[in-house]
């Protein structure tokens, strides 16, 4: 089992998540900063965890892109792939998500992954939930990660939606081993959607003093002060060339 890290400091903090947002840009910088600050919360609790952190958006739709893999001891992205929500969550959009056995839903929160096996899905990654009442029942629930063929994009493309599992992160059977060999043994898996009772209540938000609600605004508004100053530059850039 790998062992915990110290937890960076506010600073070093900052600049991880500027160089990972600049390595996925089409990403929430909300969600990133809120996930990195769950992996923070987590190590300084005592949580064993590796330098590999997947997240999940599951506030976009299953048509896009929407789960990334990162290095956050080199930092860089790694993956940036589709995933399945399940049946029970929704269709293209996910909005229902549970931790009840037979709920085909999916479940959010902080993951660890743990141990590989085939199954009736092929190779696959069992996870252990985190958080009590949110997701950890996801192995008994056999909610794990593995390739799919419904997890097909162009056909998502033809037929408005993913197709769907009983509530595992399915992935591209193209790519599905390589990411589980990435992220296997012990690294975090963070599953996001805007659930206010989950935002609210989570042990893994707040170690810095900030809300989770806090820490979404504060990342999305620095981005978009970020981009604000380039556009600017650009702009004097383009205007002095042309002197």
């Amino acid at each position: 089992m790998a062992k915990p890290e110290a937890a960076a400091g506010p600073a070093s903090a900052s600049r991880l998540l500027e160089s990972l947002h600049a390595a996925a840009p089409e990403m929430d910088p909300g969600v990133l900063a809120l996930a990195l600050e769950a992996r923070s919360c987590a190590l300084d609790s005592g949580t064993a965890a590796g330098n590999r952190l997947a997240v999940i958006d599951y506030s976009l739709p299953s048509t896009q892109k929407r789960m990334w893999v990162f290095d956050v001891e080199q930092p860089g992205l790694l993956y940036a792939e589709h995933v399945a929500h399940g049946q029970g969550s929704g269709e293209n959009m996910s909005n229902r998500f549970s931790n009840v056995d037979g709920s085909h839903q999916t479940s959010l929160g902080l993951f660890r992954t743990a141990e590989t096996y085939v199954g009736g899905n092929g190779y696959s990654l069992r996870m252990d939930g985190l958080e009590p009442g949110v997701n950890d029942n996801a192995r008994d629930r056999l909610i794990v990660i593995h390739g799919a063929p419904y997890v097909n994009p162009e056909q998502a493309q033809r037929q408005g939606r993913l197709g769907r599992s009983y509530g595992c992160p399915a992935l591209r059977p193209q790519v599905a081993r390589e990411v589980i060999d990435t992220i296997k043994n012990d690294q975090l898996v963070f599953a996001y959607y805007p659930d206010d009772p989950w935002l609210k209540g989570s042990r893994y938000f707040g170690c810095g003093g900030r809300t989770a609600r806090q820490i979404l605004a504060d990342a999305r508004n620095e981005a978009s002060s970020g981009d604000a100053v380039a556009s600017a530059a650009a702009g004097s850039q383009t205007a002095s060339a042309t002197l």
